[in-house]
């Protein structure tokens, strides 16, 4: 038996940690790193090295913004040679089905052990807005289209792969108020198509987050994958407004804009309040961790990490 079968056979779908430390119901604890404008993989190091030891996997951007920046599957190769494990993210925006696949080939063979299918920014929102976006799948079709590569081995053209890609797959979700009467179907619908895993929109109302996972258990959704939260440190009060006006599915509470706004330091504080949602998390039924984003953030993540205590000798 090869290591390939015997990864199967124990009932795991990749060789990561992040894997291990879901199936194992730890808290699992990610984070994100933008590709930076550079071909110098020394670039990719200086932004995201600050999280090694402390985040169990860092999702690498791709074309956030629509913009072009360093390669996704080369920024994910670079972390997983310097022992940060990398989540690579698949946009449906530039690539049609064809390059997907030799993507997803790439990556496991480079050393990756999961990704995260998303649609991705329109080219409208980027600074190449005549750019032409290709959409050839939906994240769902995309989804389903790596399982059967992994789990049957086989190419969608019909072709056996001798190798196949051992990935967790991930899906995208926004917590939101729970409507009387209402059903998870999206959700259900990526579970079906192959997520093991989902990374949540920015969520600071945890308030309205445990009315959500109520309603998700309800329905059976928690049993079937695994929830990472999304948080991050704000770094002002002006940021928290800008997102609040322009991300979609993100609310963030007027006591939180209020405690930045007030703040000497804004940035120490986020970081603060950042601290506070970690341990907060860690003690709610149906979070199987958190996610921490901030553009161009990735220090302050490292240090909202240190600063919990989650990670016992981060600091030491």
């Amino acid at each position: 038996m090869n290591m390939a079968e015997r990864t199967m056979a124990d009932g795991t779908k990749s060789a990561g940690r992040l894997e291990r430390v879901l199936r194992a119901g730890d808290f699992a604890i990610t984070a994100e790193t933008g590709p930076p404008d550079s071909a110098d993989p020394a670039d990719v190091l200086a932004r995201a090295g600050c999280l090694k030891g402390l985040a169990d996997a860092v999702n690498v951007l791709d074309g956030a913004g629509a913009r072009a920046h360093l390669s996704p599957l080369a920024t994910a190769a670079i972390l997983a040679q310097a022992g940060i494990e990398p989540v690579i993210q698949f946009t449906m925006r530039d690539r049609n089905r064809l390059a997907l696949e030799a993507d997803v080939l790439g990556a496991a063979a480079l050393g990756v052990h999961s990704l995260l299918c998303l649609t991705g920014d329109s080219v409208e929102a980027g600074d190449q807005p005549d750019a032409k976006p290709v959409f050839d799948l939906k994240s769902n079709e995309f989804m389903a289209l790596v399982r059967a590569m992994r789990d049957e081995a086989v190419l969608p053209g019909g072709r056996a792969l001798s190798a196949p890609p051992r990935l967790l797959i991930g899906g995208a979700d926004a917590p939101r108020e729970p409507q009387a009467g209402s059903e998870p179907a999206g959700l259900r619908a990526k579970i079906d198509a192959g997520a093991d895993f989902f990374q949540t929109q920015f969520c600071f109302d945890l308030g309205m987050l445990r009315r959500y996972l109520a309603w998700l258990g309800d329905h059976g959704i928690p049993e079937r994958t695994h929830i990472i939260v999304g948080i991050g440190p704000i770094r002002s009060a002006r940021s928290a407004r800008w997102m609040n006006e322009n991300l979609f599915g993100v609310h963030i509470p007027d006591d939180v804009i209020a405690r930045l706004d007030g703040a000497s330091d804004p940035r120490a504080e986020g970081i603060r309040i950042c601290v506070e949602l970690l341990q907060e998390l860690r003690e709610i039924d149906g979070v199987a961790g958190a996610h921490l984003m901030a553009p161009h953030g990735e220090q302050a993540c490292a240090e909202a990490i240190a600063e919990s205590g989650l990670r016992p000798g981060a600091g030491s």
